[in-house]
């Protein structure tokens, strides 16, 4: 057989005479029944795996056991080979599941397997060797368990050599990876929540930007891409990375997503106050509501998980508002809107698409061609804000399967800015209550939604120190403004809460940064595909 001709067999599965086949070209196995004589095309019943969900491919010995089975070739010697593959089941989930396919030629096994392992070698963007984090205290305290149990089988079983690190302190992630030599390594895997994600990306984003002599505290800094993919074996409480890019918060679909070597390109936003990097985000920067409930949470450790619950719910009676004013760039090189009801999806167009017109922008800005950010048209809104939420993906989680923004893009290089003014409590709880729908959370007169690729955040507070801020902001950006009375419960400052992190000070600076980092992940797939 040549390089790409393909190959057809009969070969037997499971006591059933079957035609397999192997087009190269196509890099698709397929096997179904043929009880008659030759091959035979293939039926409605015919079975198939591309090569890049195979797992691995592993001569068997089937000795000892007994094919006398009147639909069975008595053989005096059965020669057979397991191909381990991907299997999709119910809910985005992953399953490992083998198939043995059995012959009485030794030679035309060897053709197989050999044909086979090619395939599999020419897979280049499979990881050979994973530096990998276990978070031993998050979540349930199951980070160990979850890996031994589940996952560091799955990367035996396809050659996927690891060095394990398991943490022993906040930041040991971080620090570890300014550290090691990161370059023998295909990829870093992390094995926890939301919280340990966060920490291996700061630390493999720290660590790029060292090496590539870039200043992280300059908020107008072009950071360079991480080479490394992350990999995230999900062990925390809400897993909301992980559910936002894959669609599921299960341990052994993440590892297959891993072996086979999936990349999904991802935005990171930069937060800074007064010319120093605070943090990065991915997920969700929240101030008032969610700032408050992350702030109360901190000083009740002592209650386990059920901390976020109660904080929830002391958050919401408190009913705080806070007010400030917000500035922002609309990012208009994006092809989609927050409200057009497209969600991001695998092989996502409106990522791919955005992130060309976002580098024509670039380069029209750069050969002078188009303004800069510098006299780009700023928006700015004021007023009193019971919260005020950015988020880079739909924020998706077990709780709440859509999302705080259900049609935000992975890699689109924006952000969804989701202001929630002043109103009554009943109101906002209509407006949380759409979160666990399929409701529109985005339709009440209350709540505005901009997709910005930059914004920035003063509170009152500070705006009352420094009494020109408002002003020129108002000469400046052409203020979209309102003006409300005094709420009885109005506060004077929250805080940011930064992928599950609080963030002290209220005056911030946030850019995206488009595609900066890539997980071993393809997004969410549609039904069928």
């Amino acid at each position: 057989m040549g390089a790409a001709e393909p190959l057809r067999s009969v070969l037997w599965v499971k006591q059933q005479r079957c035609a397999v086949s192997l087009d190269p070209a196509r890099a698709l196995l397929r096997w179904w029944r043929s009880p008659g004589p030759g091959a035979g095309d293939p039926g409605a019943d015919a079975c198939s795996v591309p090569i890049s969900e195979i797992i691995t491919v592993e001569e068997t010995d089937v000795n000892g056991k007994h094919y006398s089975s009147g639909k069975w070739q008595k053989m005096e010697k059965p020669y057979a080979f397991t191909v381990h593959r991907v299997r999709r089941a119910r809910r985005h989930r992953w399953r490992r599941a083998q198939v043995t396919f059995c012959c009485a030629d030794e030679q035309l096994l060897h053709l197989w397997l050999q044909t086979l392992r090619e395939l599999l070698a020419k897979l280049t963007s499979r990881p050979k060797h994973l530096l990998v984090f276990i978070n031993p205290f998050g979540g349930k305290g199951q980070g160990k368990r979850i890996y031994d149990r589940k996952v560091a089988p799955l990367f035996t079983l396809a050659s996927v050599s690891t060095e394990i690190i398991v943490t022993e302190r906040a930041n040991h992630a971080k620090e570890s990876l300014y550290e090691l030599s990161i370059d023998k390594f295909d990829g870093i895997v992390c094995v926890g929540g939301d919280g340990m994600f966060s920490e291996v990306l700061h630390g493999l984003v720290g660590r790029t930007q060292r090496d590539a002599g870039v200043d992280q505290n300059q908020p107008r800094a072009a950071l360079a891409p991480s080479p490394l993919r992350i990999g995230i074996i999900p062990a925390g409480s809400t897993d909301c990375v992980c559910y936002s890019t894959v669609g599921t918060n299960d341990a052994e679909t993440s590892a297959l997503h891993i072996i086979v070597g999936d990349s999904l390109a991802m935005d990171v936003s930069s937060v800074h106050h007064d010319g120093a990097l605070l943090r990065y985000s991915v997920s969700l920067l929240g101030y008032g509501f969610y700032g408050d409930i992350i702030r109360d949470s901190e000083r009740k450790r002592w209650m386990g998980l059920v901390r976020y619950d109660f904080s929830g719910l002391k958050t919401f009676l408190s009913h705080h508002c806070y007010e400030g004013t917000v500035s922002f760039l609309p990012a208009q090189h994006t092809v989609g809107s927050p409200r057009d009801g497209k969600p991001c999806r695998a092989g996502c167009f409106v990522c791919r698409q955005s992130r060309q017109q976002l580098e024509e922008e670039q380069k029209r800005s750069l050969y002078g061609l188009e303004s800069g950010e510098e006299v780009e048209e700023w928006k700015v809104v004021c007023g009193q804000f019971l919260a005020i939420n950015a988020t880079n993906m739909s924020c998706a989680c077990p709780r709440c399967p859509r999302g705080l923004s259900p049609s935000a893009h992975l890699g689109d290089g924006s952000s969804d800015l989701i202001l929630i003014r002043k109103c009554s409590r009943f109101n906002f709880l209509r407006f949380l209550v759409r979160h666990t729908n399929q409701g529109d959370q985005f339709d009440f007169t209350f709540v505005e939604v901009y997709r910005v690729k930059r914004f920035q955040f003063v509170s009152q507070a500070a705006e009352d120190e420094d009494g020109s801020v408002r002003g020129r902001g108002k000469k400046r950006f052409g203020q979209i403004c309102s003006d409300q009375p005094p709420c009885c419960c109005a506060a004077p400052s929250s805080s940011w809460n930064c992928d599950g992190e609080v963030l002290r000070s209220p005056a911030v600076d946030v850019r995206v940064h488009c595609q900066l980092v890539r997980l071993f992940a393809r997004g969410i797939e549609e039904p069928g595909s």
